[in-house]
């Protein structure tokens, strides 16, 4: 049942331990992609609620939404209807970044929104000059305002996620703990050793991140025990459980922490966000 799972995670590994950076200790204004290709693997949530965590232990952080969905917009109170200056203005029209920040009502948590205007970035960027390195420009100008910039990528691996891959200092990986959830992830690790080659040498990975765990379920239980197999230094020990209230949190505009900070969820990526700073030297 495993084979296609193992081969996978095999080519994974010879990628990392060959082309992906070892993890270095934090530095002001580090640049984090949380990406993977696959919808439904609690990407959006883990950026959303690792920002938010990192606020609340006192570090500036900055989400910048990358997605035309705007789901971590919408998920830290932001309304996509109303933005003026986001992600898309940013990337396509050359807008100043700083006009485009917003401070949400959350500790320490500022977000370059995104709306649905994002989603003809594509085809704009293909005969763009600088076309991969938009996103970089941007953030680069107020990279040393903040300790963390955690970047939502959409579910693709097209020019928008190229862009933010080219600036990123890492790439953090979450992981749903279904077996589908891994098909396709060799391709993303494939993509990220490009760009190191080809336009951002100092991009590493950051970690994996199991999410979406079910300890009832065998399956689960497997594929987390088959992941940290093959990739014993990469896979955080905390990993995020199911939880309804973590699913109910973004339809209210909250990261789980402020949704109700004594649920599961909360405590999952609280845990996390404390391993994710221990990992970076605890800065």
């Amino acid at each position: 049942m495993f084979w296609a799972l193992k081969q996978a995670l095999v080519l994974l590994s010879s990628h990392k331990a060959s082309q992906i950076g070892q993890k270095k200790v934090s530095h002001l204004g580090k640049i984090v992609a949380v990406a993977n290709q696959k919808g439904g693997v609690g990407k959006t949530t883990t950026a959303v609620n690792l920002a938010a965590c990192l606020g609340r232990f006192g570090k500036r952080v900055l989400l910048f939404d990358a997605d035309a969905q705007g789901n971590a917009t919408s998920g830290v109170g932001v309304d996509k209807r109303a933005i003026v200056t986001g992600a898309y203005e940013i990337i396509i029209e050359g807008a100043d970044i700083k006009k485009a920040v917003v401070k949400t009502s959350f500790e320490n948590l500022y977000i370059v929104p995104s709306n649905i205007n994002l989603a003809g970035a594509e085809i704009a960027l293909v005969s763009s000059e600088r076309r991969e390195y938009r996103v970089k420009d941007a953030v680069y100008r107020i990279k040393d305002d903040f300790d963390y910039i955690i970047c939502d990528c959409p579910p693709s691996l097209g020019l928008i996620t190229l862009n933010v891959l080219t600036a990123a200092d890492s790439v953090l990986l979450p992981i749903q703990c279904e077996y589908y959830a891994l098909e396709g992830l060799s391709q993303l690790v494939d993509t990220m050793r490009r760009v190191k080659k080809a336009l951002n040498p100092e991009l590493e990975l950051e970690g994996v991140l199991l999410t979406m765990f079910d300890g009832r379920t065998n399956l689960g239980a497997s594929v987390v025990q088959e992941v940290k197999k093959y990739f014993p230094q990469k896979v955080y020990k905390s990993v995020i459980t199911r939880s309804v209230r973590l699913s109910e949190a973004p339809s209210f505009g909250e990261p789980v922490i402020y949704f109700d900070k004594a649920s599961r969820g909360a405590s999952c990526y609280m845990e996390f966000a404390q391993e994710f700073l221990r990992e970076n030297g605890g800065k």
